[in-house]
């Protein structure tokens, strides 16, 4: 099963042992939390790595982002996969925005607490944001076509990557009738980096911007 540990066999190299410590503390902390606020599916807490951390690093395997990137995690919960990504990238900067206030005091406790740096948190609705940002990431939120209407004006057509700064979902299932109003996309399935049964029917899907 994909771990932690196994990942720098998976293509994750260039993550340090302090990053790795970072990801591993990540399941205590959560746990703790989960018994005063639910914060993360209890069912899902024994599959904590493979369900939470894994599954949101497998946008990493899709896009490696640059030093000063700027990235929204819209709706972002527990802090999936915006916590995960923060530690793997940590010259990127990230905003996790939810309307679920007491979910972003249990990110802002666990990023002072492994010294995550590099998040902040907002408890807006992303329509709201008054920022720009070369991607948008959400896990499992709305459909596509939802999260492309918010993320409206909330894209920088400045791209300074090999693709064009958009919107980077993490989704399950059939997918053909929820993509089929959108014009372009890439779906790339997570199964293709990870071979845990879990990963069968879940994709990366990728929607250039910027969205007007």
């Amino acid at each position: 099963m994909t771990s932690i540990d196994t990942l720098q066999e998976l293509g994750f190299k260039w993550l340090s042992p302090a990053q790795l410590t970072q990801l591993k503390a990540l399941k205590a902390l959560y746990a703790d939390w989960n018994t005063r606020i639910n914060v993360v599916s209890r069912k899902d807490m024994n599959m904590f790595e493979l369900h939470h951390i894994v599954h949101s690093l497998s946008i990493a395997r899709f896009i490696q982002f640059m030093p000063g990137t700027k990235i929204m995690d819209l709706g972002t919960g527990g802090g999936f996969p915006g916590i995960p990504l923060a530690i793997a990238f940590p010259e990127c900067r990230f905003h996790l925005v939810d309307s679920v206030g007491k979910k972003l005091k249990v990110i802002e406790a666990v990023a002072e607490a492994i010294g995550l740096t590099n998040i902040r948190t907002f408890h807006t609705r992303a329509e709201e944001m008054p920022y720009q940002y070369d991607f948008v990431v959400s896990r499992a939120v709305a459909p596509v076509a939802d999260l492309v209407g918010w993320s409206r004006g909330k894209i920088s057509g400045n791209s300074r990557h090999s693709i064009k700064n958009g919107l980077i979902c993490l989704k399950g299932g059939n997918l053909d009738e929820e993509l089929s109003g959108i014009r372009k996309y890439q779906k790339l399935a997570v199964a293709d980096f990870f071979s845990d049964e879990y990963f069968r029917e879940k994709y990366v899907v990728y929607v250039p911007g910027p969205f007007r």
